[in-house]
């Protein structure tokens, strides 16, 4: 059997789908390590996973200022690559090649840029994670990127358009390679040929797209060697009993809105569980708050519940609609879950996710700086009363729940490390 390390960096919604490839792989008797911050670490080996520190720490989980910053619609993506991607690129470095050593295979996503080097370096196969389409930025697929959202609007006028379309990413993100271009010339390495943010970041081994084909279909500009897999889930709902409180909450009424903000802009809820509250007031619906470590709102109504954390799998089943951030994690979990929703993105891949959804017929979207009572409300009461919205909701996630993300990502990988134990 081989010895597989998969390596990953951001929140619960990048490490979960891993994590669930990594169980399935071991049970088939390879050997698997998670490189990854050290936050995770106890997590990781809770489920009898090797683990690996990999640098940066992810303090971030912990400061609401920095990850406000990281989650900032416009100019998110900029601070993550410059000043925590590339700022750490060499201790990265560092860290991945110790863990690596004697690996037969590299399983690695977005943001962990020396994954690449390593695996250049020691001569090892890699293959690259894809967790949202929008990681492709397809020609005929074009997503909504969070630094130039009007853009989206252009996504009718064909592929010629949305060729020039993709050039202004590509000079934005010019600038913020050249540690990699640096740190690949002190190695000795081939330079890229394009951008290791963009188009030069993809696996000529294997590209893993994990999603579902209802969720985005593959396109003809995406790497030759992509296989579509569906979503792999895991969030240790099988593993850990609902909350007696929570329970009883759930059968004592209708089926409650569920809002949350995923693992990472929950740390910066901003006014969220405020106006929530009132909107769930406004529609006399009943409604669970998944806070994290915010502190609980005071004075909440019989019909409103705060929770701190429930798995995703548990509670969205029972929900009449779900209110969320977009993170593809929480997107996934929600189509799943054959339930409307509506989607508060922040940044990142959120508004595409957000935009693909809508498209789908299952949910509405509204900005963050209109999320306020009123307008919240008026766009649950669309989801709640058009029965399209949960005909359309229910049709998908049983697509979904049809799929196997999980067996269909590890045969891939399996019948890669049978591809290369053949040419050695």
């Amino acid at each position: 059997m081989s010895r597989i390390v998969f390596t990953t960096i951001g929140s619960l919604g990048d490490l979960h789908p891993k994590l669930a490839i990594a169980l399935a792989l071991q049970s088939r008797g390879h050997t698997v390590i998670i490189a990854t911050h050290k936050e995770y670490q106890s997590k990781i080996e809770a489920l009898g996973l090797g683990f690996h520190r990999m640098r940066p720490d992810n303090t971030a989980l912990n400061d609401p200022q920095e990850m406000a910053r990281m989650m900032d619609l416009k100019t998110g993506t900029e601070y993550v690559i410059k000043h925590w991607v590339c700022a750490s690129l060499r201790e990265t470095y560092a860290d991945l090649q110790q863990s690596a050593q004697d690996a037969d295979l590299i399983i690695t996503g977005e943001g962990v840029v020396a994954a690449r080097l390593v695996a250049e370096k020691l001569g090892i196969p890699w293959v690259f994670a894809v967790l949202q389409p929008a990681s492709f930025l397809s020609v005929y697929d074009p997503s909504v990127l969070p630094v130039l959202p009007f853009l989206a609007k252009l996504r009718g006028l064909g592929a010629v358009a949305n060729r020039g379309v993709i050039q202004l990413p590509k000079i934005m993100a010019k600038s913020w390679a050249e540690p990699i271009h640096q740190l690949r010339r002190e190695l000795e390495l081939p330079p890229l040929t394009g951008s290791p943010f963009i188009n030069d970041k993809y696996s000529p081994y294997l590209v893993l797209a994990m999603f579902s084909s209802a969720f985005a279909k593959p396109q003809r500009d995406w790497a030759p060697n992509t296989v579509i897999t569906g979503f792999p889930f895991y969030d240790g709902g099988d593993r850990m009993p609902m909350a007696p409180e929570l329970q009883q909450f759930l059968d004592a009424g209708d089926p409650p809105i569920v809002f949350t903000l995923g693992s990472a802009a929950v740390m910066a809820p901003g006014h969220f569980y405020e106006e929530s509250i009132h909107a769930a007031n406004l529609l006399q619906r009943r409604a669970v708050l998944l806070i994290g470590k915010n502190a609980p709102p005071t004075n909440l109504p019989e019909t409103v519940l705060a929770v701190n954390y429930v798995p995703y799998s548990q509670i969205f089943p029972r929900a009449c609609a779900i209110v969320h951030q977009g993170g593809i994690g929480t997107t996934a979990q929600a189509l799943r879950a054959g339930c409307p929703t509506l989607v508060m993105p922040y940044s990142h891949d959120q508004p595409d996710n957000a935009a693909r959804v809508e498209r789908l017929g299952t949910s509405r979207t509204i900005p963050r700086k209109r999320y306020v009572a009123a307008r919240v409300a008026k766009a649950l009461r669309a989801l709640l009363e058009d029965p399209r919205y949960a005909t359309k909701a229910d049709a998908i996630g049983r697509i979904i729940q049809a799929e196997d993300g999980v067996r269909m990502a590890c045969d891939a990988i399996e019948k890669q490390l049978q591809s290369v134990s053949t040419l050695r």
